[in-house]
């Protein structure tokens, strides 16, 4: 059974910083393809970061060079740090594993397979 679970939301000021984190429960060593993704309210979801069996990364062009997608192997836990937030960021934010890949991760949520509750991240004044 694969159980993932986000947590670090909360609401911050624009410019603010959150770290989540999503401990992933694994059934199996082996380590596949992870993302983030978000969903706000009204919109679809849309991917976000992702990171490779190796540890190379992948980020969506609006949150290039203000996120970090990070993961520590030993203890099964993926990271996201997010600075210089604005208003745009404020969604439900998901980690995701995708069994079929650990290279070339996917942006599309439809090709992921396990899905954690979410964490909402709320940046206002």
């Amino acid at each position: 059974q694969v159980q993932l679970v986000e947590s670090g939301g909360g609401s911050v000021q624009p410019g603010g910083s959150l770290r989540l984190s999503c401990v992933v429960s694994s059934d199996t060593d082996v380590n596949y393809c992870m993302g983030w993704f978000r969903q706000a309210p009204g919109k679809e979801r849309e991917g976000v970061a992702t990171i490779e069996s190796g540890g190379k990364t992948r980020y969506a062009d609006f949150v290039k060079g203000r996120f970090t997608v990070s993961k520590d192997n030993a203890k099964n836990i993926l990271f996201l740090q997010m600075d210089n937030l604005n208003a745009d960021d404020t969604a439900e934010y998901y980690c995701a594993e995708d069994r079929r890949r650990r290279w070339f991760c996917s942006f599309q949520d439809d090709d992921l397979d396990y899905w954690g509750q979410g964490t909402q991240v709320t940046v206002s004044p």
